[in-house]
C-alpha cells in the first residue's frame, strides 16, 4: 500500500500499524478501478480503515463539496467511524470538514449550517441522511465520488432498505463500496440494481485466534453457572450477552450486587447514555459489560478478552457477530456459551458452520474438559438396509400360491427402490441442492 499523503502517514504512524490487514490491502489495490466493491470479511479485520485511508488519499482538501458519503446502521457505529475519520484529518495542515448525522442532535442547527455550506465527508445513519438530503434538500449528496455502507447486512436486516434505495438513487455517480461480515439474501436485490459492475472480495482469514468453549447447564440455574464461571478466570475486559433488555438489566443488578465492576448496554438507553457507557468501557472503568445484541455489531471496544453467551442468540449469525467482539486485530480471545439440552439442534447447526468448540464443565471451582455433546456430525448413522425395511411392508402369507416367493421378492425390491429414492431426495433437500 502507498505512497500516502504526509498527513495520512503521520496518522498511520500514530495508529501504530505494524502492517496492513488483508482486507485493507485488497481494497487499496482495487480502490481506483472503475468497478464497485462488495467486501465480505470477518469482524475485527480492519474494514473501517480499509475504506477511510483510500478516501482521504483521494480527497481534494481544497474542494468544499461532499466527496464521500459513509453510511452505518447504528448511531454507535457511525460515531465510531466519525472519530476514526477525525483522527486521520487531525494530522492535515488543511482543515477537512467532516460531519456526523445520526440523530440526538439539534436538527435545526444542522439544517441552517448546511444551507451555508456542505461538508467534504458525510458520515451518518440512513434515516438521518434521508431526512436532510431528501426531505429537507439541504444535504447535497449527489456530488459524492464515494458511497460506503458499513455493516451492510445489518442495515438491511434492521429495515433500512427504503432509505438506502433512495440515497443510492441520488449518488449515482459515486463508486459504491459495501462492507459486511456476512452477505444475506436481503442485500442481493439492491446489489443487482445499483452495483452491476461489481467486484466481490471475500476474505476468510481471521485476524486472531478465537477459542470457543461450551458449558452445559445440567439442569442448574443459569445465573449460578455464570457466577461459577466468572470465578474461574480474570478477564482484561468481558462482555456478557443476553437476548432481551429485561434480562440484561436483571443480570447487571445481580453482578453489581456481587461486587463485579459492571456496565450495561441495551437498546432503550438514549444516545448520550450509550456513548457514556462505551467511553467508560474504553477507559476500563468497567471490567464487565452486560449487553444485548446492540453491542454485537460494529462496536469496537479495544481489549475484549472474553465473551460469554449467557443466552444463545436466536439467529446463528449473531453468534458470529458476538464472537467477533473479541480476537480483534491480532489478539486472541475466548467465547464461552452456556447451553442446555434444548439447544442441541442449535449447536449442531453452528458445528456445521465450521465452529469446533471445546466442551468444559465446572467442578470444584475449576473448568474441567469433558467429551462433550454427541453432535449429529459425530453420530454414525447405520446404512439403511432398504430390502429389510421394504420387507416389513410385504408380510408373508399363510397360504402360498404358485410363484408366490418370486412375486413377493419383486414387490419388496420395488418398494426398496422407492425407499432408496426417497432417502436420496431427503439428503439433497438437507444439503440445499
Amino acid at each position: 500500500m502507498g505512497p500516502f499523503k504526509d498527513y495520512i502517514l503521520r496518522a498511520i504512524e500514530d495508529l501504530k500499524f505494524k502492517d496492513f490487514t488483508e482486507v485493507q490491502k485488497a481494497v487499496w489495490d482495487r480502490f481506483n478501478s472503475e468497478k464497485n466493491i462488495l467486501v465480505q470479511s470477518k469482524t475485527g479485520s480492519g474494514k473501517t480503515h480499509a475504506f477511510l485511508i483510500p478516501i482521504f488519499q483521494n480527497l481534494e482538501e481544497n474542494v468544499n463539496i461532499i466527496q464521500a458519503v459513509i453510511v452505518a446502521p447504528t448511531k454507535e457505529l457511525s460515531f465510531q467511524i466519525y472519530k476514526m475519520a477525525q483522527h486521520i484529518a487531525s494530522f492535515s495542515s488543511n482543515p477537512i470538514d467532516i460531519r456526523l448525522y445520526s440523530g440526538g442532535t439539534d436538527r435545526m442547527k444542522e439544517i441552517e449550517r448546511l444551507k451555508v455550506s456542505n461538508p467534504q465527508i458525510v458520515i451518518g445513519t440512513p434515516g438521518k441522511l434521508k431526512d436532510l438530503c431528501i426531505e429537507e434538500n439541504v444535504l447535497k449528496l449527489y456530488t459524492a465520488k464515494y458511497f460506503v455502507v458499513d455493516e451492510a447486512d445489518m442495515a438491511f436486516e434492521t429495515g433500512f432498505q427504503e432509505e438506502l434505495d433512495q440515497i443510492a438513487a441520488i449518488v449515482t455517480n459515486a463508486k459504491f463500496m459495501f462492507f459486511s461480515a456476512t452477505i444475506s439474501n436481503q442485500i442481493l436485490p439492491f446489489i443487482k440494481k445499483y452495483m452491476t459492475n461489481v467486484e466481490y472480495i471475500h476474505l476468510e482469514e481471521l485476524s486472531a485466534s478465537i477459542q470457543h468453549i461450551w458449558i452445559p447447564l445440567k439442569h442448574k440455574d443459569r445465573i449460578d453457572v455464570l457466577l461459577s464461571l466468572l470465578n474461574c478466570f480474570q478477564p482484561y475486559f468481558c462482555i456478557v450477552f443476553t437476548n432481551k433488555k429485561e434480562q440484561c438489566i436483571r443480570l447487571t443488578e445481580i453482578l453489581s450486587s456481587k461486587g463485579y465492576n459492571v456496565g450495561m448496554l441495551h437498546g432503550d438507553l438514549n444516545i448520550r447514555e450509550r456513548k457514556h457507557i462505551l467511553q467508560d468501557c474504553k477507559m476500563l472503568k468497567y471490567q464487565y459489560l452486560v449487553a444485548t445484541d446492540l453491542a454485537s455489531r460494529g462496536i469496537d471496544i479495544e481489549g475484549v478478552s472474553h465473551i460469554i453467551n449467557y443466552e444463545l442468540p436466536k439467529d446463528f449469525e449473531f453468534y458470529i457477530h458476538r464472537s467477533g467482539r473479541t480476537g480483534r486485530m491480532y489478539k486472541d480471545g475466548i467465547v464461552y456459551s452456556l447451553y442446555d439440552e434444548l439447544d442441541n439442534a442449535y449447536l449442531d447447526s453452528l458445528n456445521q458452520k465450521g465452529i469446533r468448540p471445546n466442551y468444559f464443565e465446572i467442578k470444584n471451582g475449576e473448568l474441567i474438559e469433558f467429551k462433550g455433546r454427541n453432535t449429529r456430525s459425530q453420530r454414525v448413522k447405520p446404512k439403511m438396509d432398504y430390502y429389510t425395511e421394504a420387507a416389513k411392508f410385504v408380510p408373508k402369507e399363510k397360504k402360498v400360491s404358485p410363484g408366490y416367493k418370486k412375486k413377493r421378492k419383486a414387490k419388496i425390491e420395488d418398494i426398496a427402490k422407492r425407499l432408496k429414492k426417497n432417502e436420496q431426495k431427503k439428503k439433497k433437500h438437507r444439503s440445499g441442492k
